[in-house]
């Protein structure tokens, strides 16, 4: 088994502290290790170092490199441009390619999992269906634990058609990040969060992109002729920035009928915001959450992420405080999806440089 961990995101909805120039995958935000660390720590020692590939941005490959030193120089995949991951999977599993069809796993790299074991024993599942099922597309789904409008969300099938520690079920459909209207009805309907983990044999992921994202596999097709020769570099720097700007979930999976699910438990949170941070290293809503030097009275759920000056507060409630260097954010705390337009407005505005 091969795992690829995605991490060539901007992370733009943690602005300010997560920059193009250094996102979120880079940043320490729930411990003393990066995100990348944690994300590679927690498949050691089940899994060895060599089995580990990490997708990323070529301005990225050298940070790569030093946050994990002994992984090996060529399990660093340097994507020449920006595209969306659908893209980044695709070139990514055709690097990985070498003779046997194996199973990948493919993880973002900025997620929190705090039962390792439990993320383990998930990952031995979806394997054990897929020697059965070669076919098949083994999505990790988690119990939503609050409504979260920044989440993809699934609905699954009843029947349960594997016997392990959480149960497997097919996949009925995807729904990629709802408004709060439709976010009740979601979790009254049972559904789980997508937590954009995935588990597939190499050769039905390519499959899959010959059959939904076609053009993108024409080019994957010219890439895949170069390997192992000297134009590898420059076929790679020709063809991929014109391959689709599209999502993996909008691409491939919403398109699929052979994708099934494993309903997991194992403390998992995707840190995209700063409002899901806040929640999940306190573990739900009300207390407050302080980095740096602060000094409140009277205020009731609000998240202070300060750098070096002291933060003073009096009487506020549901608010996100993030102060570095050179930049202040304040917003309500259930508004901290739209930071990723802020960021957005203020490149078109030229008050940042867009990456």
């Amino acid at each position: 088994m091969k795992f690829l961990i995605m991490a060539g995101g901007k992370g733009t909805r943690l602005w300010p502290v997560s920059r193009a120039d250094n996102p979120k995958q880079f940043q320490k935000l729930v411990s003393e290790r990066t995100m990348l660390q944690e994300t590679a720590d927690r498949l050691l020692p089940k899994f060895s170092i060599k089995d580990i590939f990490v997708a990323t941005n070529k301005i990225y490959a050298e940070e790569v490199k030093k946050e994990l030193p002994d992984l090996p120089k060529e399990n660093i995949i340097a994507e020449p441009s920006f595209r969306e991951r659908a893209s980044a999977i695709a070139l990514s599993c055709s690097l990985l390619e070498n003779g046997e069809d194996e199973t990948v796993v493919i993880l973002p790299s900025d997620h929190l999992i705090k039962d390792k074991e439990a993320f383990w024993n998930a990952l031995g599942e979806a394997e054990g269906f897929i020697s059965k099922n070669t076919d098949a597309l083994v999505t990790i789904g988690i119990k939503p634990t609050s409504p979260q409008t920044g989440y993809g969300y699934l609905r699954h099938n009843e029947e349960k058609l594997a016997e392990g520690r959480f149960g497997l079920y097919k996949v009925d459909g995807f729904f990629e990040k709802p408004g709060s209207g439709a976010v009740q009805k979601y979790l009254d309907g049972g559904f789980l969060w997508n937590s954009g983990i995935y588990v597939c044999r190499i050769s039905s992921i390519m499959n899959r992109f010959e059959r939904f994202i076609p053009d993108t596999y024409e080019r994957i097709k010219k890439i895949r002729l170069a390997i192992g020769t000297s134009r590898l570099a420059d076929v790679i720097e020709r063809e991929y920035p014109l391959m689709d700007m599209i999502s993996f979930e909008y691409g491939i999976l919403e398109n699929d009928d052979d994708v099934f699910v494993i309903a997991a438990d194992f403390g998992w949170s995707d840190v995209g915001s700063w409002s899901v941070l806040k929640d999940s290293l306190m573990g739900g809503e009300g207390r407050n959450l302080v980095k740096g030097e602060h000094l409140d009275i009277g205020s009731e759920n609000i998240m202070v992420y300060g750098s070096k000056k002291l933060i003073a507060t009096v009487g506020l409630k549901d608010l996100i405080i993030v102060d570095t260097d050179d930049a202040i954010l304040v917003c309500n705390k259930n508004d901290t999806q739209l930071v990723k337009d802020l960021v957005r407005k203020m490149e078109e505005e030229g008050k940042i440089k867009p990456l």
